[in-house]
């Protein structure tokens, strides 16, 4: 996510851009790496509950406070509209936290290699996003402060995403590249896969064991409920998903038939897009997909197609019923059938009261699902069934279509780029495990 460039929507949740690991403390050369020696049948010393997790932490020397990881919660919680059970508040708190020391350890390691981070800059970010909400960043402040968040935790996230994208051009950017032979490599395999399918999938997975599984799968239900009424599944993603996508908000990117367990890959020529599955056993645990977007591979989406289209809509009068908000929207239909195409929408909507909206650059996949397919099907001049809410009632009437061009071959630039951004991510990853393997974290 890049600062400057987010969606209203999501404004309030800069998220860390890599998941939340168990921090290892190490002292010296780190240990190699290699399988861990554990006992079959572990006996715990001591009377200590090693599932609790105190509420704060002091990071190298910077302190945690249970106000920072109830501000963040909140700015979390209002921002991605999550309604958390009571059963899951710790553990949304204990994730938090994670991502809290995650956070100051990027701070810290962009202080220590001089990469500053001027208060103006944060200030700057601070008042683009009040602007984004039609607010002065006084008011922003106290938006803020009304859903029990603060100023302050989140011009201390935007610090931290600062500081993380610094560390990563440093560190991480420099040292990756991708050469034309594996560019090629990636495009002769697309060649050899034309026209069949591919998906953009996101999951999110918790694991389970025998004991478990009941109250994991119920969890995991609760989950997906909330997702289909509208939270965010990247939100949850990045909270509760144990699979390593979670940093990326459960983002699995494209991914071919085979791909995938048996078991979910089943699923998705059946899936329509935007659709979530129920928790599906695999491997471990349980998982929801999320089918983000198909398309066939070097095949022109006829989604692409950009459209015009004009809007006529009829607002309906307070107190208007169900009966006489149905008759009212029938007759708008019966009426935009019969205008003769867009040529005859202006007197008809003169006749009908209706307000007129043109656009010519509608993307067929920027609509709602329900639209496109069939918009897809429509003949210039034809209009679709009248929809809409007990407050107006809307046509839509297709006044032209311009298909999207051939795909002849595969981009060698975007392919270089996206190899680059999968190994950036993998190599920050890395990077970060790093840093937390080193920084002193007492627990209070």
């Amino acid at each position: 996510m890049k600062l400057g460039r987010l969606a209203r929507a999501a404004i309030l949740l800069i998220a860390p851009m890599l998941s939340a690991m168990a921090a290892a403390q190490g002292g010296g050369q780190p240990a190699p790496e290699r399988a861990l020696n554990l006992p079959g049948n572990v006996q715990f010393v001591g009377q200590q509950d090693p599932s609790i997790r105190k509420a704060t932490a002091i990071v190298n020397g910077d302190v945690i406070t249970g106000s920072d990881i109830d501000h963040r919660m909140a700015l979390i919680i209002a921002s991605n509209q999550i309604q958390l059970p009571p059963d899951e508040v710790e553990r949304f708190r204990a994730q938090v936290l994670r991502n809290l020391i995650d956070e100051a350890i990027q701070i810290q390691a962009a202080q220590q290699q001089e990469l500053t981070i001027e208060d103006r800059e944060v200030n700057q970010f601070y008042e683009r996003f009040a602007a984004n909400f039609r607010q002065t960043p006084q008011g922003f402040s106290a938006y803020l402060r009304s859903i029990g968040s603060s100023e302050r935790s989140m011009k201390r996230q935007i610090r931290g995403e600062l500081a993380w994208q610094r560390l990563q051009r440093r560190n991480v950017e420099i040292f990756v590249t991708v050469g034309d032979d594996e560019v090629q490599a990636v495009m002769r395999r697309l060649e050899a896969m034309r026209g069949t399918s591919e998906y953009h999938v996101a999951e999110i997975f918790l694991s389970a064991t025998q004991e478990t599984a009941a109250e994991v799968q119920a969890n995991v239900a609760r989950i997906a409920q909330q997702i289909r009424a509208g939270a965010s599944f990247a939100a949850y993603a990045r909270q509760y998903s144990e699979a390593t996508t979670a940093a990326r908000g459960g983002d699995l990117g494209w991914v071919q038939a085979g791909q995938l367990p048996a078991e979910l890959d089943t699923l998705l020529p059946q899936m329509p897009v935007g659709a979530i599955t129920d928790p599906i056993p695999n491997s471990g645990g349980f998982s929801i997909l999320a089918l983000v977007d198909k398309r066939q591979i070097l095949v022109a989406d006829p989604r692409d197609a950009r459209l015009s289209l004009l809007q006529m809509t009829v607002a309906l009068p307070a107190g208007t019923t169900p009966a006489q908000a149905e008759a009212r929207a029938e007759q708008l239909g019966r009426e935009a059938q019969a205008i003769g195409g867009c040529g005859g929408a202006p007197a008809g909507a003169q006749r009908l009261g209706a307000e007129l909206i043109s656009n010519d650059q509608v993307v067929v996949r920027d609509l709602p699902p329900s639209l496109q397919q069939m918009l897809l099907n429509l003949s210039v001049g034809q209009a679709t069934p009248a929809f809409g809410s007990p407050e107006r009632v809307s046509v839509l009437i297709l006044c032209g279509r311009d298909d999207p061009p051939p795909i002849n071959a595969p981009n060698p630039d975007t392919i270089a780029n996206d190899l680059n951004q999968r190994r950036v991510a993998s190599r920050a990853q890395r990077y970060l495990r790093d840093l937390r393997r080193d920084a002193v974290i007492d627990y209070r």
